[in-house]
């Protein structure tokens, strides 16, 4: 069981590394916290509180993918309807 979650961990780990390639702080900034927030809870030895922390990062995952495309989605509408505000 204890590989399974330090799979999950891991995998978690690498996912938001991936996804603070494009963070709005930049992404040194979000891997120094990043590792930060793995570094503190490295001592945890409970499976079920390792699961509420697996959850709780997979939470952060899905907010920073909102995050990113209701970015790109502002770009590509003052992209493109940025003319239509600026005739009336």
């Amino acid at each position: 069981m204890a590989n399974s979650l330090r799979r999950e961990v891991l995998n978690l780990y690498k996912n938001l590394l991936f996804l603070g390639r494009d963070y709005p702080k930049g992404a040194d900034y979000f891997k120094r916290r990043l590792k930060n927030v793995f570094l503190k809870n490295k001592d945890v030895k409970d499976p079920e509180k390792i699961k509420e922390l697996i959850a709780r990062g997979e939470f952060v995952m899905k907010e920073l993918e909102a995050l990113y495309f209701l970015r790109k989605y502002r770009a590509m509408k003052q992209r493109y309807y940025s003319d239509t505000n600026k005739t009336n």
